[in-house]
Order: C-alpha cells, then structure tokens, then sequence
C-alpha cells in the first residue's frame, strides 16, 4: 500500500463491514432487537431514558406523517395498545434500515440486556483487537464512527471474544454528531478529536462515507472484507483487506 500522505495521529473506524462482519449485525444484533424490544419496553416503558426515546421517536413519526409517509399507526388507545403499536413502529423502521437516532438508542438498550446475560457477544475480525492494541501503543488515537448509538458501540467493544477493548478507544460517535455521508459531521469529529484532520485517517466499508471524510480532509481507506456491499473500486481511496497492512510497525 502505497505510504500515506502525511502522519497520523488519529484513527477513526466504521464498525459494520470494517471492524465487525455485516453478518453479526444483521443476523444477530437486529434480530435479537426486534424478538425482544415488545418485552423491553414492556418492563422499560416509565424509564426516563426510555421515555425521551419514544418522544424522540414519536417527533419522528410526525415528520413522517407531515411529509404524507405511509407508517404504521401509533395507538394511545391502552396501555397495551399503545406498546404495540410502538412496536410495530418500530418494526417498520428497522425493515427499513432506518437511521434513526432514537431507534438505535433503544436497540442498544435492549443489546445491553443480552450481552448482560450472555446472550450476545461480539464478533469482530481476528485481527482488529491486535490491530487496536499496536496502535494504542503507537500512541495512535483510536475512535469509532457508527450509526449505531454511543452505547451500542461501547458495548460492542466491551464484550468481545478478545475481552473488553474500550480500553484501547479514546472515544466514540453517532448520529448525534450528524450523519455519515455528511462532510460536516467530519468537520466536527476533527474538531473533538482536537488534531488536524489530515493527521486523521477514516477507515469504512462505504466510499460515500470516505468521500464525505475527505471532503473534510481527512485522509481514507476503502475497507474491503468478506460479505461486504460492493462499492467503487478506484474512487480515489485506497483499499485495505487486513488492519495488519497499517501502521504494522
């Protein structure tokens, strides 16, 4: 691989289809929201947290429904009633593949609780937990970029194969800090991250994403790994298989 332009100091790591195989987060995490978020809610429901969430959420369906989108219906009708409705909203929504701030915050509680019980345990590639600890001890600044809320992520890396990784991650971002194919959400992670954005180097499986961190000026890497959506070859970035072909000295 050719060398990188200038030195990195920061690193910045999309999880799904970069650090983690699509397959764990298709067919464990979303199923296992989707079979257990009726129970959750249930037992949640006066949870503040889970309180902001559904108004979040419903601030949501009425922007749908201003935009005249065809939704599920939200029922207030009983206690029962309303609870199913909100799920099957919520149903919806992830069939849709919806980025929804409020959606991926509830998902992560309701993933709390299996990786609590030892339901759920993460999957990454074998060689990101070695890659996460040589360049922690390149003094290398680690951080994630997911759609997937902050405690999504930090749960993730917590209760991994390898042991706890969070450890070796200086910090995290979701879509609180805008979206991923938008050049100003960079902008702002270059900012938090309190380096030039040149010295950051943004590591995804899609080049909308990489095309917006360059547009911020951070240098880009097409991760490309087993069941991948295929994307552009040849748009600029250069490709990486393995964490070990970076920074592997």
């Amino acid at each position: 691989m050719p060398l990188l332009e200038t030195t990195i100091t920061g690193i910045l790591l999309d999880i799904e289809g970069t650090t983690t195989h699509m397959d764990f987060v298709h067919n464990v995490l979303f199923p296992y929201a989707r079979v257990h978020v009726h129970a959750f809610l249930a037992e949640h429901l006066s949870d503040e947290g889970v309180r902001a969430d559904l108004a979040s959420l419903r601030e949501e369906y009425a922007a749908g429904e201003r935009q005249g989108i065809r939704q599920p219906a939200l029922r207030d009708d009983s206690r029962e009633e309303q609870l199913a409705s909100i799920v099957s909203y919520i149903h919806w929504l992830m069939d849709l593949d919806r980025k929804s701030t409020p959606l991926k915050s509830i998902q992560a509680r309701v993933w709390q609780r299996g990786y609590l019980t030892g339901e759920l345990r993460s999957w990454l590639f074998s060689d990101v937990p070695v890659a996460l600890e040589r360049w922690n001890k390149q003094k290398r600044d680690i951080r994630i970029f997911s759609s997937g809320s902050v405690l999504a992520q930090k749960l993730l890396f917590a209760n991994t194969e390898a042991g706890d990784l969070t450890k070796l991650i200086g910090g995290y971002f979701d879509t609180e800090i805008g979206a991923k194919g938008d050049t100003e959400s960079y902008r702002r992670i270059e900012t938090t991250f309190g380096r030039p954005a040149s010295e950051i180097i943004f590591i995804s499986d899609m080049t909308a994403e990489l095309d917006a961190a360059r547009s911020a000026g951070m240098q880009t890497l097409l991760c490309l790994r087993p069941g991948n959506r295929p994307q552009q070859i040849g748009a600029g970035h250069q490709t990486i298989r393995s964490f070990d072909e970076l920074f592997s000295q």
